[in-house]
């Protein structure tokens, strides 16, 4: 897993240390000595940590006047024993929130397994962002993580599923992406038959 690094042709456009009202502003990375791992596993020492032993992020993007973000994620998602989404919320998205962030893509082809809680904190995110006109996408999630997250009613809130999960992300700029991940939902909702999305 030390090999898995975030991913990096955007940081032209963006560095979370570097931006003021990112949670990560000013953290400083050692790109030799591996300090965080998941389970026995040395992880590559840009991912960040933010309160879960097992599941570790890098912002990729975040442009606060246009309230858009691009999150990549690595390990594994336990709201069962760690609560990771309660870290997530509190640690990171509240923040960015606080920002004037309303669009999120979290980016889910490095969680290797979910484990389900209850679905409050999700429910939360969903209502804050859908009070500004924005929205949650999951892009590119393993099946198995999906269907675990279908099974603990999490596609409730987000945006999830085939439509969203062979996106090739990483040949586009991130304006490019966030209009690609919007297209489809905007022709999802036009055939309501054919959908995995939040509720309305």
């Amino acid at each position: 897993m030390h090999d898995i690094e975030p991913y990096y042709n955007w940081r032209d456009a963006y560095t979370s240390e570097a931006d003021k009202l990112s949670p990560f502003f000013r953290r400083t990375y050692n790109e030799f000595c591996f300090t965080h791992s998941i389970y026995n596993y040395l992880i590559h020492p840009q991912w960040d940590y933010f309160g879960s032993p097992t599941l570790y992020l890098k912002i990729l993007f975040a442009d606060y006047a246009r309230q858009i973000c691009i999150i990549e994620l690595l390990g594994e998602w336990n709201d069962a024993i760690h609560n990771d989404i309660m870290f997530l919320k509190r640690e990171v998205l509240d923040v960015l929130s606080a920002n004037g962030i309303c669009k999120f893509v979290l980016i889910g082809e490095n969680v290797l397994n979910f484990h389900e809680s209850d679905d409050c904190y999700y429910e939360e995110w969903f209502e804050e962002v859908k009070e500004t006109g924005g929205w949650i996408a999951f892009i590119n999630f393993r099946e198995h993580v999906l269907a675990e997250m279908r099974h603990a009613g999490i596609d409730r809130y987000v945006w999830c599923g085939e439509a969203f999960n062979d996106i090739n992300w990483r040949c586009m700029r991130p304006y490019h992406m966030m209009r690609m991940v919007e297209s489809r939902m905007h022709a999802l909702e036009s055939n309501p038959s054919d959908r995995l999305h939040p509720s309305p």
